[in-house]
């Protein structure tokens, strides 16, 4: 049978329970059907198997829609950047933020796949609280991954990439977390504007990274 001397002897004087492994090994070295087994071995003796006790889950969960991809250095126009039907994820409500609105985005490009103890890699998708429902109420913090916006040409093209936040006396710096050396981080004065002509301001904080299989 594959057991143990010790172990076959505690079957044979019922020591132990039968268990549907030991069942099934039995039914294989003596050509006898499982059904005789258990017969024999009566109910005392087969060990129950395991219950799971489901209960309600308690959480709320929501539609969110995944709204465009994020890519740095992706500069696209307003047309394009949006999702005509956004794909809708069912997530559950932020329970430090419930009343602030919840948005998705696709993630394409290597920019954050060297964030730790995370990476973002392609085809991850990033969903956060988006930071204007916060009312100021939640500080910028060193380490923060967030959705960061710059738009160009008066807002008519834009693009939106995931970044890492180091803060200065007198300015902020988006950062990117790659093995890939051309993403350079984004160096703002603490009004938020740069110097080249480009507004930049923070769309969400990240606060989950998915990522499902296809088969």
């Amino acid at each position: 049978m594959g057991l143990s001397r010790g172990q076959f002897i505690k079957l044979e004087r019922g020591e132990r329970g039968l268990t549907e492994r030991t069942i099934e090994l039995a039914s294989k070295a003596f050509s006898v059907p499982r059904a005789a087994i258990v017969e024999e071995a009566g109910p005392a003796e087969a060990e129950p198997a395991a219950t799971v006790e489901l209960t309600p889950s308690s959480v709320r969960f929501i539609d969110v829609p995944v709204i465009g991809v994020v890519e740095a250095g992706a500069f696209r126009m307003n047309e394009d950047i949006y999702q005509d039907e956004p794909v809708m994820l069912s997530v559950p409500v932020d329970p430090d933020f419930p009343h602030a609105r919840i948005t998705a985005w696709d993630v394409a490009g290597d920019s954050m796949n060297a964030l730790k103890p995370r990476p973002i890699f392609p085809g991850d998708r990033v969903i956060g609280i988006n930071f204007e429902d916060l009312d100021n109420r939640v500080p910028l913090r060193d380490g923060m991954v967030v959705v960061v916006e710059q738009t160009r040409d008066g807002g008519h093209i834009r693009e939106w990439s995931v970044k890492q936040i180091e803060l200065y006396d007198d300015r902020v710096e988006f950062h990117p977390r790659s093995t890939n050396a051309r993403h350079k981080p984004i160096v703002i004065k603490r009004d938020l504007w740069a110097d080249d002509g480009r507004e930049v301001s923070i769309l969400a904080i990240v606060r989950r990274v998915t990522n499902e299989f296809s088969w």
